[in-house]
């Protein structure tokens, strides 16, 4: 593994317990970075720190703006800046078609993996644009660009991920703050291993590489997303799908 620059960057990492934004973590302080983990369960977010001995985790709901403010208020408090946020956290949600979807979880699903996104978004670039620096990944998913049967409250909350992600990169673009985000296909994670037999065969015959992705393979993208290395590359989804998006 290579090393990209994170050295004393404070990253904020949402949802860093899980496999995904646990990788993300770990690869971040592999590379210097100072890891603030936010978590709904601050139980697996302590524990996660420790495995990591990251400086901080919080208990955060995303989806809660005065939750997410104390935490970033927290965050600035303890070091000073908060230089990188990863908007990790997220949800499969129900599995269904959407003549019969639950209503109550399609507003779940659109909480937590869109509305949140853009609390934590909300609440943390008064930070970057007080510094005029600072990095910016949202996680999405190429089921936000392509869409999947039974899926439409998931695909939908990650399509508004990559239209938030590419307002907020040019309203920041007079800056140097940078926001991209990442569309990973099926993944080895909580998300894939809940997926009946039927579902996890469907996703994956779409992959031409023909296996799911690795946490670690998002997390070394996420990391170089928020390295300086990044100038250039702004309101931008980057695929991360073993050759299937089309776009």
């Amino acid at each position: 593994m290579n090393k990209l620059d994170l050295q004393d960057r404070v990253c904020v990492i949402t949802g860093g317990s899980g496999g995904i934004g646990f990788a993300i973590a770990e690869r971040f302080a592999a590379s210097g970075a100072k890891v603030v983990l936010w978590d709904i369960n601050i139980d697996a977010a302590q524990a996660a720190a420790e495995r990591l001995r990251a400086p901080l985790a919080s208990k955060v709901d995303v989806t809660d703006a005065t939750s997410v403010a104390a935490a970033a208020a927290e965050a600035h408090s303890r070091f000073g800046s908060i230089d990188v946020l990863i908007n990790a956290a997220g949800i499969n949600g129900p599995i269904g078609p959407v003549e019969s979807y639950p209503v109550d979880g399609w507003r779940r699903v659109i909480e937590i993996n869109l509305t949140g996104v853009f609390i934590c978004c909300r609440e943390t670039v008064p930070y970057l644009r007080n510094a005029n620096h600072g990095r910016i990944v949202n996680l999405s998913s190429v089921g936000g660009k392509e869409g999947n049967p039974n899926q439409g409250a998931y695909g939908a909350s990650k399509a508004g991920v990559i239209a938030l992600t590419k307002s907020l990169g040019k309203e920041l673009a007079d800056t140097e703050i940078r926001v991209n985000c990442v569309t990973p296909a099926a993944i080895e994670s909580e998300m894939l291993q809940k997926m009946t037999a039927e579902q996890r065969s469907f996703v994956l015959a779409k992959i031409p590489l023909g296996r799911a992705g690795r946490p670690d393979e998002v997390a070394s993208m996420v990391a170089w997303l928020s390295t300086e290395e990044c100038s250039f590359s702004t309101g931008a989804a980057f695929d991360l799908t073993g050759g299937r998006a089309t776009y």
